[in-house]
């Protein structure tokens, strides 16, 4: 089962929201909040709503469709940050100038899947 949860405009600059998102590729999705919890950059705090949303959203689908439920067993399958519109603001310089400044925002995308199951395999000793 696959989960998904897009963030559009969050004003925050995509090169700090990619630092961010790249600590939770690939991790458990509990594992990947927790980090995000207590991640020093501002980046983390909507990334981390954006995961939280995707968890949701795959209990939803999972009520949905009668199938059991567990957040243990959620896997952070993709999660990337696109560049969204850049505001330009001008600011006041010496001698009758301008200077553009540019405020850059996001579109965050988080998917969540199930982990799949690893099978036990018995493996024959020696016998050739």
């Amino acid at each position: 089962m696959e989960a998904r949860a897009v963030a559009r405009h969050v004003r925050v600059t995509p090169m700090k929201a990619r630092r961010v998102v790249n600590l939770i590729r690939g991790k458990a999705a509990v594992d990947a909040v927790t980090a995000l919890q207590f991640a020093p950059q501002s980046a983390s705090d909507p990334v981390r709503k954006v995961l939280q949303s995707a968890i949701a959203n795959a209990r939803f689908l999972a009520d949905q469709h009668a199938n059991p439920f567990d957040e243990r067993d959620l896997v952070v399958a993709e999660a990337f940050v696109d560049e969204g519109p850049t505001m330009k603001r001008f600011r006041p310089r010496a001698q009758g100038r301008a200077s553009r400044i540019n405020k850059r925002t996001s579109h965050i995308t988080v998917v969540v899947q199930t982990a799949p199951k690893k099978s036990v395999e018995k493996k024959n000793g020696g016998t050739r």
